[in-house]
C-alpha cells in the first residue's frame, strides 16, 4: 500500500510527469491532471490525500482552484508552486489555507520533505474533521462557525428543525439566540409562514399582553380599535419570545394557558380563539434558578424546555473567530464601501486572546469600526482599541487624593457614576438592557437614572 494518494496539477506535461515519476518511486501513489478543472473532476471521483500544483495554469488559476478544493474539502492539503510568484502572492496563496509555497526551480528532495510533513498533516487535520457531524443543510443554516460545538449546534438545529416541539434557547447575551431561531424556522415544514420575533424585555410590562395577544376596541383606554397579536400574526408558523426570563408572572399564566390549551383570548375578548404556533423561547438568565427564587413559574418552565439548546459563548469556540472576522470585513466593506484587506496575524492572536463578553455582537461592532476608521489596507494591533490588545495589564485602581479643602461627595459619587454607567453603554454598543444587567440594576431603574442625569443640577458647594 502506497504512503498517501497525490494529486499533481500542471498543465506543462513535462513537469508534471517528472514530479509524478519521482514521488511514484518514492512509493506515493500518484494521479495527474492538466488543469485545475480536470482535477477537480478527479477529487470528485478518487480519495485524494494531498494536492501538488502549479500556480499558472488555463481555465482556472493555482489560487482559485485551491479555494474550490477547500470548499469541498476544508482539511485537504495543498502544495502551490510558481516560476513567477512573488512576497504578496505568496501571502494570498498562505492566507487562502495553502499548506505550502514553493518557488520553480526547486528540489525534487526538498518537495518531498513538504510532501511528508503535508501528509503528516493531513492526517491529524482528518482525525480530527472525522469527529465533527455531518450537517445536511449546513448552507440553509446563516450562522457562521467551523467548530465543533458550533457544528454540533447545527447538527442539533436540523433535527430540532424536524419536529414541532417547543424549544428553549439559552446562551450570553450577543451569542445569536434569534440566528438559531430562524434557523429552526427555515428548516422546519412551517418556514413558508411568519416567524415573528418578540423581545419581551424591550416592550414595557403593560403593553406586553396587548402586544402578544392582540386587544378588540374599547378594552382598554387608547385601545380605538381591535387589533391583533404576535400569536395571531404567527398562526402556523413560528413565535420567538426573546428574553422570556423578563416576562412578568401574570403574563407566564397566561402563555401557559395558550401552551397547554392552543387557545388565546385577546384583551377584552369574551371568546377564546384556536391557534397554531411554534413557540421558540430564548433567555441569557438561569431560569431554574429563577424558578428557584419563584420569580419563574415552575409549570412554565417545563413547557417552554421541552428541548434545550445552548448556544456556546465566543470564548469557547475561539477558532471561530478568524471566521467571523473575515464575514464581517466582506460585510462592512460592502455595506460602508470600504476597502480593508482584513486583520493582521498579530491583530487575530490579539482578539484569539480576548475574553468577548459581549460575544459575537461585540466582535461585529468592533470589526464596523475598524472598517469605518481604517478604510483600506490591513488593521494591525496598534488599530486596535487598547482593550482588545492584550498585552498591557489591567490597571490598578489608584486612590483619589483629598483636597485640604475638602470634596464634594455627592459630585465625586456622580462622576464615578457617570464613567461606569458609559463603560456600561460602550461594553453593550449603547443596549440599554444590557448595561443595566452589566450594573446589576432593572432597566426601569438605569433608564431613570439616564433621564435624571439629562437634567442634573450640582447643588454642591465646597466647604473649608
Amino acid at each position: 500500500m502506497g504512503k498517501g494518494r497525490i494529486l499533481i496539477t500542471d498543465d506543462d506535461m513535462q513537469t508534471r510527469e517528472l514530479i509524478a515519476t519521482f514521488l511514484g518511486y518514492r512509493g506515493y501513489e500518484v494521479l495527474q491532471a492538466h488543469d485545475g478543472m480536470e482535477a477537480l473532476e478527479k477529487f470528485d471521483l478518487d480519495e485524494i490525500d494531498m494536492v501538488v500544483t502549479d500556480l499558472m495554469m488555463p481555465r482556472i488559476n493555482g489560487l482559485e482552484f485551491m479555494k474550490k478544493l477547500k470548499s469541498i474539502r476544508p482539511e485537504i492539503v495543498t502544495v502551490v508552486y510558481s516560476a513567477f510568484g512573488n512576497s504578496e502572492m505568496a501571502s494570498n496563496l498562505l492566507k487562502a489555507g495553502a499548506f505550502f509555497y514553493l518557488e520553480k526551480p526547486f528540489d525534487l528532495e526538498e518537495l518531498e520533505k513538504i510532501v511528508q510533513r503535508g501528509l503528516e498533516h493531513n492526517s491529524l487535520l482528518s482525525r480530527s474533521y472525522r469527529k465533527i457531524p455531518a450537517v445536511k443543510n449546513r448552507p440553509l443554516i446563516n450562522i457562521i462557525g467551523e467548530s465543533e460545538k458550533m457544528l454540533s449546534l447545527f447538527e442539533l438545529i436540523e433535527k430540532v428543525a424536524e419536529s414541532d416541539s417547543t424549544v428553549l434557547i439559552l446562551g450570553e447575551s450577543g451569542t445569536g439566540k434569534e440566528l438559531v431561531a430562524k434557523a429552526i424556522h427555515e428548516l422546519s415544514e412551517r418556514k413558508s409562514r411568519n416567524f415573528v420575533p418578540v423581545n419581551c424585555g424591550a416592550i414595557p410590562d403593560e403593553l406586553l399582553e396587548s402586544e402578544l395577544f392582540g386587544h378588540v376596541k374599547g378594552s382598554f383606554t387608547g385601545a380605538t380599535a381591535t387589533r391583533i397579536g404576535r400569536f395571531e400574526m404567527a398562526d402556523r408558523g413560528t413565535l420567538f419570545l426573546d428574553e422570556i426570563g423578563d416576562m412578568k408572572q401574570n403574563l407566564q399564566v397566561k402563555l401557559l394557558r395558550v401552551l397547554q390549551n392552543r387557545e388565546l383570548e385577546p384583551v377584552g375578548a369574551t371568546r377564546s380563539k384556536k391557534i397554531d404556533v411554534r413557540i421558540i423561547a430564548a433567555t441569557h438568565q438561569n431560569l431554574e434558578s429563577l424558578v428557584e427564587e419563584r420569580k419563574f413559574r415552575e409549570d412554565l418552565f417545563y413547557r417552554l424546555s421541552v428541548i434545550p439548546i445552548v448556544i456556546p459563548p465566543l470564548r469557547e469556540r475561539k477558532v471561530d473567530i478568524p471566521l467571523l472576522i473575515k464575514y464581517f470585513v466582506e460585510k462592512f466593506n460592502k455595506e460602508k464601501r470600504r476597502n480593508v484587506a482584513g486583520f493582521d496575524k498579530d491583530a487575530l492572536d490579539a482578539l484569539c486572546g480576548y475574553s468577548w463578553p459581549g460575544n459575537v455582537r461585540e466582535l461585529e461592532n468592533l470589526v464596523e469600526r475598524m472598517i469605518i476608521i481604517k478604510g483600506n489596507g490591513e488593521v494591525s494591533v496598534s488599530d486596535l482599541p487598547e482593550k482588545y490588545r492584550g498585552k498591557n495589564p489591567k490597571p490598578v485602581p489608584e486612590l483619589v487624593p483629598l483636597p485640604v479643602n475638602g470634596i464634594c461627595l455627592a459630585s465625586a459619587v456622580e462622576e464615578f457614576e457617570n464613567t461606569l454607567i458609559m463603560q456600561a453603554l460602550e461594553k453593550t454598543g449603547g443596549n440599554k438592557k444590557e448595561a443595566a444587567i452589566l450594573l446589576n440594576l432593572k432597566r426601569t431603574t438605569f433608564i431613570e437614572k439616564l433621564k435624571k442625569k439629562k437634567m442634573f443640577v450640582n447643588e454642591c458647594a465646597y466647604v473649608n
